[in-house]
């Protein structure tokens, strides 16, 4: 095997100093998330908070005769975050990020074990709607968000490699590091529309235009490792492919704010249908779309070898990186190119049940399926609120299909006119990971199921003239004219 020493970059050098052996470590193993969440909080599911109402365009989110006709946030952001992890890695990731130390525990070589980690985010700092006519619920919005979206694989002989030689018996492996991740994030600029067509059917759709932030993708397809312990280094060949819209160092504050460089558009849409026994029955297809990085991209198909040395010091981390970066980039050129949003299909089944004969209870249960269009995830949940006055709690319990159990719960404030909700969708998980943080050491050596946290929050309000039919107004009505989808159902159909 031909191999050679070819010494990091200044830049990279200089960034792999301090606290660069932490970021490597999050880097590699957590595959570039930082405050990320794992598609939707299924706990907002039929609650008609202003949430609910863009992420579900057909949701309704005012209530005729009750609410008033305007609803914002306030510029307050309402987000959820979460992230999971499953794998051997856990011990070990949390004693090195929490407890500064290296665990092996757990680790295999060469049975094909992998570590996913999943983790996407959603941030709402604009959302704005008015309800614009009686005839037909019609309303429309306008919202801004920030969102990521991470995923990724990688082998416990990647994480292993972090703490020296001394754990391999061997000198030769091969294709022991075929990790891959794919992250991106972006700015998203949304106009919703809502109307409710018919007694028993509404239909919602959510235009948005996305502006790219960041993007990083690896897909490591061949690897090869000597170790040279005369020489305390390792001879490492990769093969494989890679694409990013920036070089690391060269990512600023700057970066976020909004520009046309990268731009994009999705779609979302959502239909409503309620059964003559009063079933809700909701389909979404949400978030498809694209985004075109500029042509200041980088792409690369890279199969190249290099030497990380001193692999058994305290620099081995930063060597390492140094070493990997090389190959990773020694293939790229400038070039444009497209990535999908992480779209997905939604079907859900909802009723209300009231718990009193003074109906002050109410019970209405949401079972939500969920399909990622262009990623093999799916996911079943179950959402249970019980509501009382304008009190509500829920918990909701999900299962996907990488055998993650996850249990949730939430506490909502919600009244005509103003609704708060706060809330975690695996209570469990983020308490351990939260103890974790604060140095537990029977959190940090918990071997779970996976190692995640979620947590949500969320405000608005509505304000503005009530909302009235006719007969019940207050003052004397203009008329509304029905909306442009009933005219063309009634046309359809032949109804006055």
């Amino acid at each position: 095997m031909k191999s050679f020493y070819k010494a990091a970059p200044a830049s990279i050098k200089q960034q792999a100093s301090g606290t660069c052996m932490k970021n490597f470590l999050l880097v590699i193993c957590f595959l570039f998330i930082s405050v990320e969440t794992f598609g939707q909080q299924f706990s907002q599911y039929n609650t008609g908070t202003l949430y609910d109402s863009f992420e579900n365009p057909a949701q309704a989110a005012f209530i005729p005769d009750t609410s008033n006709k305007i609803a914002f946030n306030l510029f307050i952001p309402n987000f959820n975050s979460n992230l999971y992890l499953t794998g051997n890695a856990q011990v070990p990731l949390k004693n090195r990020v929490f407890d500064g130390r290296y665990i092996n525990t757990g680790l295999t070589i060469e049975e094909g074990r992998f570590n996913r980690a999943n983790a996407n985010a959603n941030i709402y700092s604009i959302m704005f709607k008015v309800f614009s006519s009686l005839d037909g619920n019609q309303e429309i919005g306008f919202a801004t968000q920030t969102r990521g979206e991470g995923r990724g694989l990688v082998t416990d002989e990647t994480l292993l490699l972090l703490a020296g030689s001394q754990n391999f018996e061997r000198d030769d492996y091969s294709n022991i590091f075929n990790s891959n991740y794919t992250y991106q994030s972006y700015h998203q600029i949304s106009a919703s529309y809502r109307e409710k067509i018919s007694k028993s059917f509404a239909f919602g759709v959510k235009l948005s235009a996305l502006l790219g932030i960041q993007y990083q993708q690896l897909q490591i397809d061949r690897s090869h490792i000597t170790f040279d312990r005369a020489n305390d280094a390792a001879i490492i060949t990769l093969q494989g492919r890679n694409r990013n819209n920036y070089l690391p160092g060269g990512f600023s504050k700057h970066d976020l704010i909004p520009s046309f460089k990268n731009p994009g558009a999705s779609i979302s849409i959502g239909t409503i249908f309620k059964t003559r026994d009063n079933y809700n029955i909701q389909f979404n297809v949400k978030d498809v779309g694209f985004i075109h990085w500029s042509a200041q991209s980088n792409v690369g198909e890279f199969n190249t070898t290099r030497t990380a040395p001193a692999i058994s010091s305290n620099r081995r981390e930063d060597n390492l990186y140094g070493s990997v970066y090389d190959i990773v980039h020694s293939a790229d050129v400038e070039k444009a190119f497209t990535s999908p949003t992480n779209g997905k299909i939604e079907l859900s089944a909802n009723r209300s049940f009231w718990l009193d004969y003074e109906k002050r209870f109410k019970y209405s249960p949401t079972a939500v399926l969920q399909k990622e269009i262009f990623y093999d995830g799916y996911t079943a949940a179950l959402v249970n609120p019980v509501q009382y006055n304008n009190l509500v709690g829920t918990l909701t319990t999900s299962y996907n299909n990488y055998g993650i159990f996850s249990a949730g719960l939430q506490f909502m404030v919600k009244s005509p006119n103003i609704e708060f909700y706060i809330g975690s969708d695996r209570v469990m998980q983020s308490v351990s990971l939260l103890r974790a943080a604060r140095k537990s050491n029977s959190q940090i050596n918990k071997n779970a199921g996976f190692t995640g946290a979620d947590f949500y929050l969320g405000f608005s309000i509505k304000f503005g003239d009530m909302i009235e039919h006719p007969l019940n107004a207050s003052h004397v009505p203009l008329g509304d004219r029905p909306g442009f989808l009933k005219r063309m159902w009634n046309s359809v159909f032949h109804k006055d």
